[in-house]
């Protein structure tokens, strides 16, 4: 409860912060400057990316035994997205659908680790991708990447060891969980039938989430060329993973106003770039509001069947 509340509390003292340096101008002339065709190419967007959010889930969910259809994990993840985009903390959709997929499976603890492996496949494809762009284009954090992909590198040599030198026995809690998250990895992540779809869907996802960045950056007024726009997004983007947020906004505002200023744009056009992101993301998950009706209305029909001794 302390952490949920702290998360809240973060991202509203983030707007707070911004609000006081750069006033509510930006975020109204975002929100005014959004037409049908910016509405549209979200949408499209988002058909995209929640369907390969679904795929991928749908594999490492297989990849741990427990069986996921395309079609229920499309439906999930656009009722997780919407959650997300609409609630405090910006994971909650991800919590009831991993809760809610262990449930129906019969394994609540496995669909939870689905759920957080997916989501960790993704960021790791994420942070690749931001080394990758952010060492080829000039940005505002070039200087460190040296020592942002040293200390990964380092992290990820630290915990390949700790994985290898992990005795089979022992019962402490920490070398049980150390070694189920050994096995999720190798089954739900690294295995012959999962690695290359995760890789492809977590991959145009980062795509999809670029792209729908740039035509908020493009409808906020921005005329900068893609070659600098492209790092500031992603940092921005890369933002979203911080968990202090009030709706999806808060990190990402702040740093989409550092990083344009630092690279010599504004930050009142970073922070009108990051509001338009934002509410293109809100409409591209409305299907995930029509999903929550559906189960709302499929849920007093089901109990009435059941009062009634059901059948026909």
């Amino acid at each position: 409860m302390f952490w949920a509340w702290a998360r809240v509390v973060g991202g509203v003292g983030l707007l707070a912060v911004l609000l006081w340096q750069v006033g509510s101008g930006p975020f109204l002339a975002g929100v005014r400057l959004i037409d049908a065709s910016a509405l549209a190419a979200a949408l499209v967007i988002g058909v995209l990316t929640t369907v390969c959010a679904a795929w991928r889930w749908s594999l490492v969910a297989g990849g741990l035994g427990v069986r996921l259809p395309l079609a229920t994990a499309v439906a999930h993840c656009y009722r997780a997205v919407f959650l997300n985009a609409t609630l405090p903390g910006g994971v909650l959709g991800d919590v009831h659908r991993a809760v809610r997929h262990g449930r129906d499976a019969g394994d609540v603890s496995r669909g939870i680790r689905a759920v957080v492996w997916e989501r960790a496949a993704g960021q790791v494809v994420l942070v690749g991708v931001a080394l990758v762009v952010l060492a080829a284009f000039p940005s505002p954090v070039r200087p460190y990447l040296p020592v942002a992909a040293a200390l990964l590198v380092a992290g990820g040599l630290v915990v390949v060891l700790l994985a290898r030198v992990l005795p089979n026995g022992g019962g402490s809690r920490w070398a049980t969980a150390l070694r189920t998250a050994v096995a999720d990895v190798r089954s739900g992540l690294l295995a012959r039938r999962t690695w290359f779809g995760v890789l492809v869907a977590s991959a145009v996802m980062v795509a999809g989430h670029l792209a729908t960045f740039l035509v908020a950056a493009r409808t906020a007024g921005s005329d900068a060329p893609l070659s600098r726009l492209l790092p500031l997004t992603l940092l921005a983007l890369l933002a979203m993973g911080l968990p202090l947020n009030v709706a999806g906004f808060g990190p990402r505002e702040g740093v989409a106003a550092w990083v344009f200023g630092a690279a010599g744009l504004s930050a009142a056009e970073g922070v009108a770039t990051a509001t338009v992101y934002g509410a293109l993301v809100l409409v591209a998950s409305l299907p995930g509001a029509a999903v929550l009706l559906v189960r709302r209305r499929r849920i007093p029909v089901a109990a009435r069947e059941a009062s009634s001794g059901g059948g026909c």
